[in-house]
């Protein structure tokens, strides 16, 4: 905070005038922003103040009346509003004035200023907020109405996918560009006969060409360098220094020394250098802007979990990959499965979980032709839906990236980026000052004027800073190639720091649908048969799969009811039988034998042990390659669910005391745990249905999917089990791009010390650094875009 004894604001750091406002002998320049230091300090936000020196933001005290009052049309409403189900609505707001840290703080912490916002999460790059609020006790109205009370005025103009598909549009960035060329041209003509060294212009001409130059310079200086002067100036408003500020510094003192010549000595000034200066980076601007957009890792909805779901055709069930689905299709949704595309329940009773979109853990009861919000998760027996709209896998991904469970990032490549570009700006600026003064004491004005604004200009940290999402960007999309789906880019950089892997071994190493089963006990009859069948057919674990397709001449009978308790087994009620499967401590309330040789799942029909499915165990392809490779690198951990009988099997891979089972959900997440605080980095790979806690205590949570829509929010990556071969080359590559980003940063210093230096010595003009920097920009993000494409096809 600002210390209380000077005159400014406590709040936002503004001067606070002859009459501040006062509050509990504290200055505010204005009563909005005494408003929101009263809502922070009421709400014991107080970490809000240690974010930066000046995180406030001015407010000022606006009585709205009914500038929102169009936001109580349902017409209007339906068209922001995203989703909404019980009450509770999701809504994207479009936000220009986010800019820091503290912005990004703030409205991720809207819940605390009202208690009808549910969740907040900002987009920083897009500048966009997502917001869940309860509409009983807070409209979109209010909603809109508190953003803008606290100064992030949300821009209702347009929606944010039509702001996207806009973004790329260069119109503006063209029409400066055509002032600046055009003027470059005209002036590079008029100064002609200077750079022939010729004198065939009366003084009174040449004149009249300077004042002629000088004219048309004005646009280009007001006009197509506007940007540079409003995002430096900002950014000093806020107390940032931004790359712009050396650019603005510098074609200011070009203009301003142009003015002076033309004006008081007669001389031609540096009209050209400066059209040609702003030209030139504009140029620059446009090339890196196409450049980017043609190497964009952006992921596509095609790109993304081509993992298959269960569709019905003509009474048959068929498994086919998301993209696929087409209005019309009905699919069928068993226990914690999603719902891949906006639907209409058709058959059966849903539980939707809209956690995953929402953050509120209540299912909501469905009943036939109820819809349903792509994004929900069923929570109960097996329900057929009617798909009413395309699948959008771009939508899943977001409420992926948007899970605000998800574990926080390492930052130390981002840590270490942020303050080199922190600290590069003004470390140019005095050596260019320093240089601006040598010359001028060696009395070359010209020469003290071209190496001030050289050096500004060809110095430039952008490489520094697109190193990171460019190298790791790529790694994405390579991975996803290869099935291998990662949350963000983040995930890649603690992949490569992982000390040890902790494996759940059902449906993880072993393959769930090829098993050997044989069954123990009384023989069913026909009405239990189908009973039993009935009631795995709901659930989505890997033993209830292999039950079910043992059972596949059963008949599908829809159960009365049906619950799965997690980690130990599901009952329910079919054809007036209670039925009750899992493991043999949940199914006759004894524990289980100490030695045992395969997987069993014990049956009881009417509260009798029926008998119990003895299950072998087939790993997975290359199980043997893939963990010795990695016992050279990593810690192995095995944990499971099920008994100790494959313990010998996999005693090759594992130590003894590496290896737990009979370990229940809440065991795996408290191992995980004693691993890290033994510190140890940990990657938990697992199926996603009972490891929801061990793969959210980890620090990377890798889901291993079949052909089951196994799509979890705790997971941080989903890898295909076809790739499980792969696994150590995946976590291998993340290495590699790390190597690659490092290589980046070290062409970029290395470009930025030889741009400095020939431009330190006069031997740079400022035009010539208006090329430079941005392609060294472009060739510093190219080489690791590039590398990591020649690095993917040699190692995966």
């Amino acid at each position: 905070m600002n210390s209380e004894t000077n005159n400014n604001c406590i709040h936002c750091g503004a001067d606070c005038g002859k009459i501040p406002v006062t509050w509990n002998d504290k200055k505010f320049c204005c009563n909005g922003c005494k408003t929101v230091y009263q809502l922070l300090n009421e709400n014991k936000l107080y970490n809000y103040y240690q974010l930066e020196e000046s995180p406030g933001i001015k407010v000022e005290t606006t009585e709205f009346g009914n500038k929102y009052a169009f936001l109580d049309n349902e017409e209007v409403k339906q068209k922001l509003i995203s989703f909404s189900e019980s009450g509770i609505s999701k809504v994207k707001f479009f936000i220009p004035v986010i800019h820091c840290a503290s912005c990004i703080w703030l409205l991720e912490n809207l819940k605390t200023l009202h208690k009808g916002i549910k969740y907040s999460f900002v987009n920083f790059t897009r500048k966009e907020v997502d917001v869940t609020f309860d509409e009983s006790v807070i409209s979109l109205r209010q909603v809109v109405e508190l953003l803008s009370s606290i100064h992030y005025i949300p821009d209702l103009s347009q929606n944010p996918s039509e702001k996207n598909q806009e973004k790329h549009s260069y119109k503006k960035l063209l029409y400066k560009i055509g002032v600046a060329g055009f003027v470059f041209i005209n002036v590079m003509t008029y100064s002609l006969p200077a750079y022939f060294n010729g004198e065939p212009l009366s003084d009174k001409l040449q004149h009249l060409f300077n004042i002629l130059s000088y004219i048309l310079v004005i646009p280009v200086a007001f006009y197509s360098g506007s940007d540079y002067y409003i995002s430096a100036f900002k950014n000093l408003l806020k107390k940032n220094i931004s790359i712009d500020l050396p650019i603005a510094l510098g074609i200011i003192v070009l203009f301003l020394v142009s003015s002076y010549e033309v004006f008081f000595t007669g001389g031609p000034g540096y009209c050209d250098s400066l059209s040609g200066l702003i030209f030139f980076l504009l140029v620059g601007k446009w090339y890196q802007g196409k450049t980017y957009e043609a190497l964009s890792f952006e992921r596509n909805y095609k790109s993304y979990f081509p993992i298959a779901v269960t569709k019905i055709n003509k009474q048959i069930e068929e498994s086919i990959l998301l993209e696929k689905i087409e209005v019309g299709d009905e699919l069928i949704i068993r226990n914690k499965e999603l719902i891949p595309a906006d639907s209409e329940l058709a058959d059966g009773e849903g539980q939707i979980d809209y956690s995953f979109v929402t953050g509120e853990s209540s299912p909501v009861v469905k009943k036939s032709g109820d819809f349903i919000y792509a994004g929900g998760r069923q929570m109960g027996g097996i329900i057929k839906v009617k798909v009413k709209k395309e699948v959008n896998q771009s939508h899943l991904t977001k409420l992926w990236n948007q899970d605000k469970t998800y574990k926080k990032p390492s930052d130390s490549l981002k840590s270490l980026s942020d303050k080199i570009s922190r600290y590069f700006t003004l470390i140019v600026i005095a050596i260019a000052i320093s240089g601006f003064a040598y010359w001028m004491f060696k009395g070359e004005t010209r020469t003290a004027i071209f190496v001030f604004t050289a050096v500004l200009i060809v110095a430039c940290p952008c490489a520094l800073a697109l190193s990171i999402p460019f190298t790791f960007g790529n790694t994405m999309r390579i991975f996803g190639k290869s099935g291998l789906y990662i949350k963000n880019t983040d995930v890649i950089e603690k992949l490569s720091h992982i000390t040890a892997i902790v494996f759940d071994k059902t449906g993880t190493l072993t393959q769930p649908n090829k098993n050997k089963i044989e069954f123990t006990g009384s023989k069913l009859s026909k009405s239990e048969t189908d009973a039993v069948f009935s009631l795995a057919k709901q659930s989505t674990h890997p033993l209830s799969n292999a039950v079910a397709n043992s059972l596949e001449h059963a008949e599908y009978i829809k159960p009365e009811h049906f619950v799965e308790v997690a980690g130990r087994g599901i009952f329910g009620k079919v054809n007036k039988l209670e039925i009750k499967i899992g493991s043999e401590e949940y199914v006759s309330s004894r524990a289980p034998a100490e030695k045992v040789e395969s997987s069993m799942v014990y049956v009881s029909i009417n509260n009798k042990i029926a008998g119990y499915f003895t299950i072998s165990n087939l790993y997975r392809n290359g199980i043997d390659s893939v963990l010795k490779s990695l016992q050279k690198q990593f810690k192995l951990f095995l944990i499971s669910g099920d008994n100790n009988a494959e313990a010998q099997n996999l005693s090759e891979y594992f130590e003894g005391d590496k290896m737990h089972f009979n370990q229940k959900p809440g065991d795996k997440a408290e191992l995980i745990q004693q691993l890290q605080q033994q510190g140890e980095t940990i990657l938990m790979t697992g199926d996603g249905l009972n490891d929801a806690g061990a793969l959210m205590q980890s620090d990377v949570a890798l889901t291993v999917a079949d052909k089951v829509y196994h799509f979890a929010p705790a997971s941080d990556a989903v890898m295909e089990a076809g790739q499980f071969q792969r696994l150590a080359k995946f976590i291998s590559f993340t290495k590699t791009s790390l190597n690659i980003v490092k290589l980046s940063f070290t062409i970029s210093f290395f470009y930025n010390i030889i741009g400095i230096a020939f431009a330190i010595t006069g031997n740079l003009s400022p035009i010539v650094a208006a090329i430079l920097m941005p392609i060294s920009s472009v060739s510093v993000v190219a080489f690791a875009t590039f590398a990591t494409r020649l690095a993917g096809r040699v190692k995966l």
